[in-house]
């Protein structure tokens, strides 16, 4: 949802700020859609999870190029940006993290740490009144977990100093209170007012349930410049992460965007350009309207 308005000093992280007529408008979070910071979607932080993986879910990504434009790293002069720790599933993990976005959104960032009621926070997660159970809630604590287990690390070459700081500094799921209390780092605040940021919608999320390649090929989609894209098999491939073998992970990219062709998401094209499987990305339609459809050149 956009809401124009005067442009004056940005105090919301979801303001974006159109330069050519000095006006902002609002990225509003609901229950259809999310604000995301398009770094964290473009970077293989949520992806896949196999089971046999549950065990071994560490990753590594150098985020330089996407985060060096952030303040804290231009002041700084931070140059080496890594973020390292659990891999991240799209089925729990996400929508986690769409909930703690959501209940920044909402009760303001001029406090570090911030107090809800489960119930609503369950929410924020995409959990229906009627999942919200002993089970529901160790999953929400188990995907806390696996968000404030995702570290941060700032450097530069001429700077003494550096940083090191994690996607969610702390949470607390107090059953007898039934409430939520999460805390964040002020200095990241700065990444959900990110240049570029996305409002995703989550309907394709919920056709897409249990199929996390086509959910993390959705949301780094969403993540791209709109017009056409020319995207590789390859990047693909780097994009969702995964540990099989390359035919394997062609053929699970290849379903993936099948699905997102079935739910009206996409329209491309699959071609060879030497060795290189490439795909022109013809549209793409968050609403779903549109008449997806594949082909091969």
């Amino acid at each position: 949802m956009e809401k124009a308005q005067e442009n004056s000093e940005i105090e919301s992280p979801f303001c974006i700020i159109k330069k050519e007529s000095n006006t902002s408008y609002e990225l509003t979070p609901n229950s259809n859609k999310s604000v995301q910071p398009v770094a964290l979607l473009r970077l293989s932080v949520f992806t896949p999870v196999a089971p046999k993986e549950k065990g071994k879910r560490d990753f590594l990504i150098d985020a330089s190029e996407e985060l060096s434009s952030l303040e804290v790293a231009r002041q700084e002069g931070y140059t080496d940006i890594k973020i390292q720790g659990a891999k991240l599933s799209m089925s729990t993990d996400f929508k986690t993290w769409i909930g703690v976005i959501s209940a920044f959104s909402k009760y303001g960032y001029s406090s570090e740490k911030i107090t809800l009621p489960f119930s609503e926070f369950a929410r924020m997660c995409g959990l229906k009144p009627t999942d919200i159970n002993g089970r529901a809630r160790a999953r929400l604590h188990d995907s806390l977990f696996n968000l404030s287990s995702v570290t941060l690390s700032f450097r530069g070459k001429n700077t003494k100093k550096s940083l090191v700081t994690h996607l969610v500094q702390r949470a607390v799921l107090n059953h007898e209170t039934d409430q939520v209390e999460i805390v964040g780092d002020s200095s990241l605040w700065e990444l959900y007012r990110y240049d570029h940021k996305v409002l995703l919608g989550l309907k394709a999320l919920s056709e897409l349930s249990r199929k996390e390649a086509a959910q993390s090929l959705y949301v780094y989609l969403e993540s791209m410049p709109a017009g056409p894209l020319y995207i590789s098999m390859k990047r693909f491939r780097e994009r969702l992460a995964l540990e099989s073998q390359i035919k394997d992970q062609n053929a699970i990219i290849r379903r993936a965007l099948a699905d997102l062709v079935r739910i009206g998401y996409l329209d491309f094209t699959e071609y060879k350009k030497g060795r290189e499987i490439m795909f022109v990305i013809n549209s793409r339609s968050p609403k779903l309207q549109a008449i997806g459809r594949a082909t091969k050149k």
